[in-house]
């Protein structure tokens, strides 16, 4: 909550505006910095091969996401993004089984990328994947991120400190030399095309898309974990990973349904126009499951609805609490600095102005555009402790 008089926030993370997910991350280092590489993840490599053997006797499946499909064979797996970037073309990968032979495939899959799995190391174009490498214990894969001033994790930023994850895209510009020297066995991008993949593909870098920002359900998003655990051969730990967010959102989100809804109003304004989350996107569900309701929830589109300012304080002036993402809002006088208007809101006048800016990095990056995006459970909980702090009695922001 913003306190009334000059000092620092008061840092409880909270959700705010609906934004796409395309938080860059990483970086570029020389080749003599380049650590060992990590053992390989999962079960290892096949030594005695047996095509009527099944390698994958774990097999994920999926609840909620909507964005990606893995179908299982013997050795191989098939691993579909739907939308690689918002409106792409699907991509295919085909994923190998350490120490078996490469499949002979037809059609599309003849020329899908092949991917060794478990891989061994890995280049990051998003913090969000630093949570799932994380959650299945694989941090030691990391071996490159895009900007390491965006990375917050604590460990994450031990490994970069320690030279052993370098930086490939310091000012969002890729070092396309520096990723085919380093050899990573896959870039995993950010759900955005980037000009120089084209090139890194040419050169034989396996670029593969991690999409989650697409996923509109929250619970959608953090079964990514799944995907992740295709390339590290984790499909149990994943499962279980995964059971437990999606149980613990299910239980605070039932808590929520006991109280009436309270009228919440996301977002400011940027370059004079205000982006407010339609009712089905990520964000409308993420209020809506936790006990809250505002003016645009029953716009059943999943993208942002572009508004002014008169539109807004006619129909969402009144909310009770107000959830915003302006990371240089420190006190209520910057909250009047940016716009005189805001005086004017009820949760101006009520002192129940919230950010999301509780777990900040020493480079700028936002733990809610890392770990939040993929643990929904965390910002429900913390949601609701805003919305309804009786249901959340001594309840600790995230």
């Amino acid at each position: 909550m913003i306190p009334r008089a000059r000092a620092p926030w008061r840092r409880t993370a909270v959700l705010t505006v609906a934004a796409a997910l395309t938080a860059g991350l990483a970086a570029c280092g020389d080749a003599e910095q380049k650590a060992p590489a990590p053992a390989a993840a999962g079960d290892g490599c096949i030594e005695n091969f047996d095509p009527n053997t099944d390698y994958f006797p774990v097999k994920s499946t999926l609840k909620y996401a909507q964005n990606f499909t893995v179908v299982y064979e013997k050795s191989y797996q098939i691993l579909t993004v739907k939308q690689p970037v918002s409106g792409g073309k699907p991509e295919r990968y085909v994923l190998v089984k350490c120490g078996a032979p490469d499949p002979k495939l037809d059609g599309d899959l003849a020329d899908a990328p092949r991917v060794t799995v478990p891989i061994t190391s890995m280049y990051s174009a998003s913090t969000t994947h630093l949570p799932l490498l994380t959650d299945l214990g694989r941090l030691g894969l990391l071996t490159g991120v895009a900007n390491a001033k965006n990375v917050s994790g604590a460990d994450a930023r031990a490994r970069i400190d320690a030279g052993q994850v370098v930086e490939y895209a310091p000012g969002r510009q890729i070092n396309t030399e520096k990723v085919v020297t380093e050899r990573p066995d896959i870039l995993m991008t950010g759900g955005t095309d980037e000009g120089a993949y084209a090139g890194l593909r040419a050169a034989g870098i396996k670029v593969v898309a991690n999409a989650e920002w697409l996923e509109n359900d929250p619970l959608g998003r953090a079964e990514w974990v799944k995907y992740m655990a295709a390339f590290t051969g984790d499909e149990a730990k994943a499962a279980g990973v995964f059971d437990r967010i999606d149980g613990d959102y299910r239980a605070v989100a039932a808590k929520a349904t006991s109280a009436p809804p309270v009228k919440v109003l996301p977002g400011q304004l940027s370059q004079g126009t205000w982006s407010v989350a339609s009712g089905g996107s990520y964000v409308g569900k993420l209020i809506r499951d936790a006990g809250g309701t505002y003016p645009w929830i029953d716009e059943r589109s999943t993208g942002s609805l572009q508004v002014n300012f008169e539109q807004v304080f006619a129909r969402g002036g009144d909310a009770a609490v107000w959830l915003v993402s302006a990371s240089d809002w420190r006190t209520y006088d910057d909250v009047v600095k940016a716009d005189p208007r805001y005086r004017e809101f009820t949760a101006f006048k009520n002192d129940r102005i919230w950010s999301n800016n509780l777990a900040m990095g020493p480079g700028g990056g936002n733990d809610y555009w890392e770990r939040g995006v993929t643990r929904p459970d965390l910002v429900l909980a913390d949601l609701v402790a805003i919305l309804h702090p009786d249901l959340m009695p001594g309840h600790v922001f995230t």
